[in-house]
């Protein structure tokens, strides 16, 4: 009997985890709860702690005793990229995969993240893409998987800087290659184009998590653009503190969490579910939490 069947038992309501180390403090199961609680539909979903050096077997066991579907997070989101039996263009484009689907002896990897920070900008923050010049922060793993959920929306410029100019002009040329007509670029933290009057910006590093920011020239925050930075906390980032000084608009990454879950229930469950509830209350007990 496969994975996927030995759910089909009267009653038994479908179970789905967040696979991590660590994994505790994940928000994913009080998301999911909520989404759940909205659509009416009969389903668990808790935290799976792995360890580091046993994604597959973790994940193995709970597929065998009947999962029918997991988020991956920290550290696992290569392994479970090469875990998958089958893997959609999004988790091919971002070579890293964050949400599995159980069907028989398939395994279906997917990757939300992107069309999860897509969804928070444009729906949420009201935002569109479309024709808009984006500057993208970052040629790492999360830039990676945001690139293609952006050029879907057809931006009139996406311009990649990194550290590294050689990892971001490999991102650009992947990008160029998949979408021939748009105009996608390269360049290092310090020398972003002076012409580029910036719609949006969007901080795909890991500068946040050392409370630093990238060194960006002033000039690129001169038309006052939206200002987004994948972390979130109580508290803005550094990031988000810099964008601020320069009249930008703010937003961070709890939005991006709260629309990648979406996305991943949609897919498992085959409904969307409303994301701006369950957002709005984590927001607010962040701030609680922080005594504002």
């Amino acid at each position: 009997m496969s994975g996927s069947m030995q759910t089909d038992i009267p009653n038994q309501p479908d179970q789905y985890v967040v696979i991590g180390n660590p994994i505790a403090h994940s928000k994913s199961p009080r998301i999911h709860a909520r989404f759940a609680a909205e659509t009416a539909q009969r389903l668990n979903y808790s935290t799976l702690l792995a360890p580091l050096d046993g994604f597959v077997a973790t994940a193995e066991a709970f597929r065998a005793a009947g999962g029918r579907g997991a988020n991956v997070t920290v550290p696992f989101k290569l392994e479970a990229f090469a875990y998958s039996t089958r893997l959609t263009a999004r988790a091919q484009a971002a070579g890293a995969v964050n949400t599995l689907m159980f069907d028989g002896a398939d395994i279906i990897g997917d990757n939300t993240d992107g069309l999860g920070l897509v969804n928070d900008i444009v729906r949420n923050a009201g935002i569109p893409l479309q024709a808009k010049r984006i500057l993208l922060l970052g040629a790492g793993g999360a830039a990676r998987g945001a690139l293609l959920p952006l050029l879907e929306q057809q931006p009139a410029q996406l311009i990649i800087a990194n550290r590294t100019l050689s990892k971001a002009q490999q991102l650009a040329q992947a990008a160029r290659a998949e979408f021939p007509d748009l105009v996608v670029a390269a360049c290092t933290f310090e020398t972003v184009p002076a012409d580029c009057a910036f719609d949006v910006i969007i901080n795909a590093t890991s500068a946040s998590l050392q409370d630093a920011v990238p060194p960006l020239p002033d000039y690129v925050w001169q038309a006052r653009p939206l200002a987004y930075d994948m972390m979130y906390g109580a508290t803005p980032t550094a990031f988000l503190q810099v964008a601020a000084q320069h009249a930008a608009q703010c937003r961070d990454g709890l939005g991006m969490l709260v629309e990648q879950a979406a996305a991943a229930y949609a897919l498992w469950r085959g409904v969307q579910p409303a994301t701006g509830p369950v957002l709005h209350e984590l927001r607010m007990e962040m701030q609680a939490a922080e005594g504002r």
